[in-house]
């Protein structure tokens, strides 16, 4: 079914527009990379600070207000162009299964964001009373933003067929 769906896509007009304008791909993944590089620095800040190993003389609110904002937006960038990326090269991501790990691997990375920005709306001080909590979000969310990153990079080493 996967497989059929991507042969239809990729007869698509716009998924031969996308294939046959020769800028079109690089300038999308230059992008896509910039926007993942705005996400992970500002998740790594994040996650250092809930770990407690950097940014400590900054609030978790102030930085949380400083970072998150950069993460949404950059997540909807993301979005799009990845969008963009699979309608021109349907194959190479719908049939890989390192790009459904880095989906999954998203789909909790963005729970755990989501879950740390709603604990800190409702309490600014629950996760600097809960440090056990704020270590493990910390930790946890830290190793899969990175494991995204490395899927996603790996995705272009790995048979899709």
């Amino acid at each position: 079914m996967i497989r059929e769906l991507c042969r239809w896509l990729a007869a698509t007009d716009l998924s031969e527009h996308i294939q046959d304008i020769f800028w079109v791909i690089p300038t999308v993944q230059t992008v896509h990379i910039v926007s993942i590089a705005i996400v992970m620095t500002s998740m790594a800040m994040l996650d250092l600070r809930l770990v407690g190993i950097a940014g400590r003389r900054q609030s978790l609110p102030d930085m949380a207000a400083r970072f998150l904002p950069w993460v949404w937006t950059a997540v909807v960038v993301l979005l799009c162009s990845g969008t963009i990326l699979i309608i021109g090269e349907p194959a190479r991501d719908l049939l890989n299964k390192v790009f459904w790990l880095k989906m999954s691997l998203l789909a909790a990375g963005l729970l755990l964001t989501w879950t740390f920005q709603h604990m800190l709306r409702r309490n600014t001080s629950f996760w600097d009373r809960n440090r056990t909590a704020a270590v493990l979000l910390g930790s946890v969310s830290l190793v899969i933003w990175v494991g995204i990153v490395g899927a996603g990079r790996w995705i272009a080493y790995v048979d899709h067929g």
